[in-house]
């Protein structure tokens, strides 16, 4: 079992920054990541990273702008998010899981555990 708790949404506009950060408690995860999700639109893998290798993935829509990163010590994951675009504006998820299998598909795969979201706001 592994509980996610996420923090640091809020409102800012375009061109501006936020920093999400979910704190992670109970087993060990393979992968992590970051899932968001709009009205109307379907749910979008943002960012993951393998937790032991570190190596990092991104959907083409936010790569250049944002950056996934953990900090092993604090258990804690985070995404920063730079140029902020009001089409980011989206309820943002930690994802966690303890399947290796999630390393073959880390932006897609259906991932066990959810953090409650955060939400994220980007006016024009």
């Amino acid at each position: 079992q592994v509980q996610l708790a996420e923090s640091g949404g809020g409102s800012v506009q375009a061109g501006g920054s936020l920093r999400l950060s979910c704190q992670a408690s109970g087993d060990a995860s393979y992968c992590m990541g970051w899932f968001r999700q709009a009205p109307g639109k379907e749910r979008e893998g943002v960012a993951s990273i393998y937790v032991a290798g570190g190596n990092t993935y991104y959907a083409n829509s936010v790569k250049g702008r944002f950056t996934i990163s953990r900090d092993n010590a604090k258990n804690t994951l985070y995404l920063q998010m730079n140029g902020l675009k009001p089409e980011d504006t989206a309820m943002y998820y930690c994802v966690a899981e303890v399947n290796r299998l999630c390393l073959y598909e880390p932006l897609a795969y259906a991932y066990n555990y959810w953090g409650q979201g955060t939400q994220v706001t980007v006016s024009s």
